[in-house]
């Protein structure tokens, strides 16, 4: 067996024994215009999921489809295309689902909880920590999560990319062993699957930058959007939780041992820390400054390093001290993200000083300390 395959047996092993699994279901594998809710589906879903329970693991349900959900008791053949429109649509959806979701698991004698969630939620420390207290509360109290985006009040428009990013994002936040993210695709492919000759990749390593896959919005390799569930996978591979990649007409072998199918993604060695991870995915950027060619060097390369006012070029977007900012390079790339030392008018009149500053020894503290600054 080669260190390839090696690697991925031990991988599909680790999630096979997973305590704590976050299952994603795409919308379109559970509801569709016209009819809305499939129920068929929901109970073949909580039948899955209630055998992986049954095995001893903890399973969080993160369900898509609250528009698609909402149209059908409406009377809607359409998906209406104005935000305010779909979030008024959502709002019935979300009712509708969590109905579902409680009939399907109540055949297994057990009770599901709804929670709605926006980005604002998890970008903010106090109320995702918060989140995580009560997620955690319900798995000991023996409720199934069924978690979803708050689409009736998101300030953006499905900003978590049809929940994929919020999945990552709830398996970083309950350390998740495990995530499922299950769609109408049966894997990852290295172009569309229509297409002849396409590849399924069965092993995406910890440091495979997948330069060879060609992934699009909406289905450059299948509907669903692979460009956002392959983002979603490195999110969190990056927080250190592995990851099957799959249809969920496959939903019961992936739950189960022995599963061979679909895509699995290596996570990191060791799981970056709260603070980090939250730096780099989760908190909104409220501020960015331009960078010299010799501070992207010093924060980008060899060990970490807090980076100096000195190697700022200008301020590009106000902010406040304590706000997480973007740096970014000379030609505008981003490059790393950190918590800002200083206000940016502050900033601006140290930057006017700096000369002067520097010839005296420098400016006392950094702009971002090396522990509050993630390379992108």
């Amino acid at each position: 067996m080669s260190d390839a395959a090696s690697a991925e047996k031990q991988l599909r092993d680790r999630i096979a024994s997973a305590k704590r699994v976050v299952i994603k279901i795409g919308s379109s594998a559970i509801t569709s215009v016209g009819p809305g809710v499939r129920r068929d589906r929901l109970e073949f879903l909580a039948d899955a999921a209630e055998a992986r329970m049954a095995a001893g693991s903890d399973v969080f349900m993160v369900s898509s489809g609250a528009v698609a959900a909402g149209m059908a008791p409406l009377g809607m053949n359409v998906r209406p295309r104005d935000i305010a429109s779909k979030q008024a649509v959502a709002s019935v959806g979300q009712a509708e689902l969590a109905g579902a979701w409680g009939e399907a698991f109540g055949r297994h004698d057990r009770k599901t909880g709804l929670v709605l969630l926006t980005a604002t939620d998890i970008g903010r420390r106090d109320t995702a920590r918060n989140a995580q207290r009560t997620l955690d509360k319900m798995r000991t109290l023996g409720i199934v999560p069924i978690i979803n985006e708050n689409d009736a009040i998101a300030t953006y428009e499905f900003h978590f990319g049809d929940n994929d990013r919020l999945a990552a994002l709830v398996a970083h936040l309950l350390s998740a062993d495990a995530l499922l993210l299950l769609s109408d695709v049966d894997a990852m492919y290295d172009r569309n699957p229509s297409q002849p000759g396409a590849e399924r990749i069965s092993y995406v390593a910890q440091h495979d930058m997948l330069t060879n896959v060609e992934a699009g919005d909406g289905g450059a390799l299948g509907t669903g959007g692979m460009a956002s569930k392959l983002a979603a996978a490195k999110l969190a591979a990056d927080a250190g939780v592995p990851v099957v990649l799959t249809s969920a007409e496959l939903a019961d072998q992936a739950v189960s041992p022995g599963f061979t199918g679909g895509t699995v993604f290596e996570p990191r060695a060791e799981r970056m820390s709260a603070r980090r991870f939250w730096v780099r995915h989760v908190a909104d950027a409220h501020g960015s400054v331009s960078l010299d060619d010799g501070a992207v060097a010093a924060i980008t390369t060899g060990p970490r390093r807090s980076l100096l006012v000195a190697g700022v070029s200008r301020v590009q977007r106000g902010f406040f001290k304590g706000d997480v900012i973007e740096l970014r390079d000379r030609d505008g790339v981003l490059v790393a993200r950190g918590i800002a030392g200083y206000d940016a008018a502050e900033l601006r009149d140290l930057l006017e000083l700096r000369a002067a500053e520097t010839e005296k020894g420098g400016i006392g503290r950094p702009l971002v300390h090396a522990d509050d600054l993630v390379v992108i």
